[in-house]
């Protein structure tokens, strides 16, 4: 019997994912990882909610920034979209994009200190790209119009035809991404913007779970009600009220940024006149002892991390599905499914350290709930425009796996493998905590302000992005499952 591409491609992706837990270090180092679970579990019912206010300024903040990186991101994201079909302009953007912004916060705090313009740029600089990105697809899907209108001007062409006509899908993206905004902002706090990150990690590493809750508590509550106090009425207002509420941008000295481009990042062999020599001794040292392990363990650890969130996803989605669960427990598996994919990776993985310690079970668990949760839902929506036949089989297990999942496997596959870049480039940043990702390594050459070594680990990152985003993308050509930006849900990018 031959195998189906559908087939041949998730065996593979198995295969490579059962390989990479063989090599995977899935250690637990804490001496009672469950004792400390259950403390952080029951925390919830000694929340203080009189702490509530003192914690308001963060959240404030971590609004405000998250409003101004958005409104700058979405002029710059338009205008790049519209140049988008350069080359050059292509080329730059997925280097941009590839590198997470808490990478990008590193970076400015070496020349603009910790402030919130460090913040604003952190966020604004790769979201412009992705912005960019997504717009020039939106509005090439909605390049249907009659080829005599596009002989014309194309300042007309693009205001009167293109954009009225994709301005739906273009704003529906923009409020999902500054969603994904608030949650990147948040987690700036880890590196010491005071944000909501800034708290949790204080009251982390202070043992007052009931903080973390609390502060888990009031995000998911902001995260929920975008849609109430952020419309069309309010966003002006909102916009304004963030300028004057963010604190004085400092002064830009400029010395710092020319002394950054032009000394700190290049290499100290080029810099000193040390020779080609020594040039090749340095670079070769980083290659071996560093960047070798750390893409491999970043490759490792994404496989991983895509397997269990295949698996979590598949398990997951009958749960919130028409076909499968009644209203009550749609309801109970909605709200779960929300909460995991409104908290960032980052801060559900800073939760498993604080429980298992260092290795990669904290980083692979936390890709699979926030990932799996995210795809899960998208099935789940999928799974309930599915038209059956009036005879189908009443059995819930017969109904998933011969008449349901067969029907959406395709659909699945390319939700995952839009996920794969993004996962990628989690598994990197997430290497912070403690993993020998390649974000291990970059965060540790800041740490010694070797910032040329931390620029030539972020190009390799940048570039294994790229990588796993064209490979994904001829994955889904081969599939025959590539899917339109306006079809498959904004939760992918």
């Amino acid at each position: 019997m031959q195998l189906s591409k559908n087939t041949k491609v998730s065996f593979l992706f198995l295969f490579v994912g059962i390989i990479s837990f063989i090599f995977a270090d899935f250690s637990i180092s804490t001496l009672e990882p469950f004792l400390e679970l259950k403390k952080f579990s029951f925390a919830i019912f000694q929340i203080d909610f009189s702490q509530t206010t003192k914690l308001f300024p963060a959240l404030f903040n971590t609004i405000s920034i998250a409003i101004l990186a958005m409104f700058f991101a979405t002029i710059f994201g338009f205008l790049l979209a519209l140049a988008f079909e350069n080359f050059f302009v292509r080329i730059s953007l997925a280097f941009t994009r590839a590198i997470h912004e808490l990478f990008w916060a590193l970076i400015f705090l070496q020349i603009f200190g910790l402030n919130t313009l460090t913040a604003l740029l952190a966020i604004t600089i790769p979201y412009s790209a992705i912005l960019a990105k997504v717009y020039a697809e939106i509005l090439q899907e909605h390049d249907s119009f009659p080829k005599e209108l596009k002989g014309k001007s194309k300042v007309s062409y693009y205001v009167y035809t293109k954009i009225p006509d994709a301005l739906p899908h273009l704003i529906s993206y923009t409020f999902y991404r500054f969603e994904c905004a608030l949650r990147s902002t948040a987690i700036l706090g880890f590196v010491g913007i005071t944000t909501l990150g800034y708290y949790l990690s204080s009251s982390f590493m202070q043992g007052y779970y009931n903080e973390v809750w609390l502060l888990l508590i009031l995000f998911y509550i902001v995260i929920a009600t975008i849609r109430f106090w952020l419309t069309k009425y309010s966003v002006g207002f909102i916009v304004l009220a963030s300028f004057f509420y963010l604190e004085e941008f400092p002064s830009i000295k400029i010395d710092n940024f020319i002394r950054f481009i032009t000394s700190d990042i290049i290499p100290h062999p080029i810099r000193t006149n040390a020779g080609y020599e020594k040039t090749f001794e340095w670079f070769s040292n980083i290659f071996t002892n560093e960047i070798l392990i750390g893409v491999f363990n970043t490759i490792l650890l994404t496989q991983i991390a895509l397997v269990l969130t295949a698996i979590l996803a598949l398990i997951s989605f009958p749960f919130i599905s028409l076909k499968f669960t009644n209203k009550f427990g749609r309801a109970i598996a909605h709200m779960f499914l929300v909460v995991l994919r409104s908290t960032p990776e980052y801060i559900i993985a800073y939760i498993f350290l604080q429980m298992f310690g260092p290795s990669m079970l904290p980083a692979a668990l936390a890709l699979m709930l926030h990932n799996g949760a995210i795809i899960a839902f998208l099935m789940g929506q999928q799974t309930n425009e599915l038209n059956l036949r009036q005879d189908v089989t009443k059995k819930k297990n017969e109904l998933y796996f011969y008449e349901v999942l067969p029907r959406i496997y395709s659909q699945f596959l390319a939700f995952l493998f839009y996920r794969w870049e993004i996962i990628m480039r989690e598994s990197a940043i997430l290497g912070i905590l403690g993993v020998a990702t390649l974000g291990f390594f970059i965060d540790s050459a800041i740490a010694d302000f070797r910032l040329d070594k931390m620029m030539l680990l972020l190009v390799i990152t940048a570039m294994l992005n790229i990588a796993i985003d064209m490979i994904s993308r001829k994955t889904r050509n081969y599939l025959k499952v590539e899917q339109s930006i306006t079809s498959c849900g904004c939760d992918l990018k």
